[in-house]
């Protein structure tokens, strides 16, 4: 062998064992990230389970509010918990049958404002085929039923507070949209027309820049670019100009942190960034299982405003796209 080969066979042997040496750290790191994310997650879904009411809600300040039992469901079935016969089937049964007693039999309307009706609707759409219950499908059409005639009686053809309300803005309409798009990957009707109508006052609020705002264009934040992104991400609508300039907007805002609902915040921006760049969410992602390693509490839970209950169950939703059980979490 010439001295020239055994040079470039040299140099070969010494690249390929730095990139397997760099491939099992970058395996190792996953293992630990994995391992630390299973921890955090199987410590809050502890918590849940010990800390629900026998009615099925929970005992804090927001626990009792149906679109909080939602969240808490969902967090149960966002880690792959089988709703009927696992360790937390008690927990999920009891949670939905909660969802259900606050549903009015005659309009379908859950809880007591558009936001609880809204995640206990996406909750009931996520147990619907996994949870062998009879009254879930009933219930499910019916909560459908609601947002689209809530949406035609807004004067923006989107949605606020309550179903009738004529206003509206980017957070409430956000959530019915998600409500929706969850319904209809299990096969509910929803017409393409709410969606759009839905999008469509969205963009009203999409500055230039690409942030959103409350209820117009102006005071853009990250919390609530991260819903509208994630709105357009569900309804396959990534091309336009708006959307690359909301990630490139949500990607200067990694390290943010919403001082008044900082998991409401972590629960969206964990999906918006996993629908518009898997790097960038992994990039995020990283940062957001240490800031909740460091930040939980000895019993599982998440200390905050909003009710241990609604923090625990969206902080796990955060992680929840480690795992990707569920519909809504596909791209």
């Amino acid at each position: 062998m010439s001295p020239l080969r055994l040079h470039f066979l040299v140099i070969l042997i010494i690249a390929c064992s730095v990139r397997a040496g760099a491939q099992d750290l970058l395996s190792r790191q996953e293992d630990v990230i994995s391992a630390q994310t299973e921890l955090i997650y199987q410590r809050g879904l502890r918590y849940l389970a010990e800390s629900q009411d026998a009615n099925g809600s929970w005992k804090d300040s927001a626990g009792s509010e149906a679109g909080v039992v939602g969240l808490c469901v969902a967090a149960f079935l966002a880690h792959g918990e089988d709703p009927n016969s696992g360790p937390y089937a008690k927990s999920i049964r009891s949670g939905i049958d909660y969802i259900l007693t606050q549903q009015d039999e005659k309009t379908g309307y859950i809880g007591s404002s558009m936001y609880n009706h809204a995640f206990a609707t996406k909750a009931l759409a996520e147990s619907y085929g996994a949870l062998d219950h009879p009254n879930i499908a009933p219930a499910l059409r019916k909560a459908v039923a609601l947002i689209l005639s809530a949406q035609k009686k807004n004067r923006f053809g989107a949605w606020r507070y309550t179903p009738d309300s004529r206003d509206a803005d980017t957070t409430v309409t956000g959530c019915q949209l998600v409500a929706l798009f969850a319904a209809r990957n299990v096969g509910m009707a929803v017409p393409d027309e709410s969606i759009q109508k839905g999008l469509a006052y969205l963009a009203t609020c999409c500055g230039n820049d690409g942030n959103y705002g409350y209820t117009s264009a102006a005071g853009g934040k990250p919390t609530l670019t991260a819903i509208g992104s994630l709105c357009q991400s569900l309804a396959k609508e990534r091309g336009s100009k708006s959307y690359q300039a909301s990630l490139e907007y949500l990607k200067k805002n990694l390290d943010f942190r919403d001082r008044f609902y900082p998991f409401y915040f972590e629960y969206y921006m964990s999906q918006a960034l996993f629908h518009a760049d898997e790097a960038t969410w992994m990039e995020w992602n990283t940062r957001n299982i240490r800031y909740l390693a460091a930040l939980q509490s000895a019993d599982g839970s998440f200390p905050g405003i909003q009710g241990s209950s609604f923090n625990t169950a969206a902080a796990l939703l955060s992680l929840a796209l480690n795992y990707r059980f569920l519909p809504i979490y596909e791209k």
